[in-house]
């Protein structure tokens, strides 16, 4: 019994640190004005958007919003034989934490929009009709980065999708 009385004492320090931890990073992300900015893309939350900010350091460092992805390893390998290019699987390169987070973001992202369809992702619906579940997952994932990389290069604000634009 004293074991178990141990282990559970054990166990909620680690949720006292956990906690401790998350409010750290709340405050954090907070005080910081591009982390607040990457908060407001769907799929993208305080956890995600201080890690991305943390983590990428100098933007510029992308010219493009693809090279950005492409580092994330969230672009599809490139094979061709005979001239002719094809696309397969994604390249998986780069920091996994990142592509983690992207990507679950984006499982929650279709999670609400299959409870609540109210037709606000067209491309969505259409994207989900084609292609498996975990592909428009990292699709979504994707296009996520292409606006963390739109918002911290231009340094707006996130507006809302619109017909191909992701920033307004």
């Amino acid at each position: 019994m004293a074991l178990i009385e141990l282990l559970i004492e054990q166990w909620r320090q680690i949720q006292d640190r956990i906690a401790h931890l998350e409010r750290a990073i709340e405050r954090w992300h907070r005080a910081t004005d591009a982390s607040c900015r990457l908060a407001g893309i769907p799929g993208v939350g305080p956890i995600t958007a201080s890690t991305m900010v943390a983590s990428v350091g100098d933007i510029h460092a992308f010219r493009r919003a693809r090279h950005f992805a492409a580092w994330l390893g969230l672009v599809p390998k490139q094979h061709s034989t005979g001239g002719k290019p094809s696309l397969g699987s994604i390249s998986k390169r780069g920091d996994g934490y990142l592509r983690r987070l992207l990507v679950h973001g984006a499982q929650a992202v279709m999670r609400w929009h299959r409870v609540r369809a109210n037709g606000a992702r067209p491309w969505l619906d259409e994207l989900l009709r084609r292609r498996p579940v975990n592909v428009v997952a990292v699709a979504v994932a994707n296009k996520n980065a292409h606006t963390i990389w739109a918002l911290l290069t231009r340094g707006e604000r996130f507006n809302g999708y619109r017909s191909g634009a992701a920033v307004v």
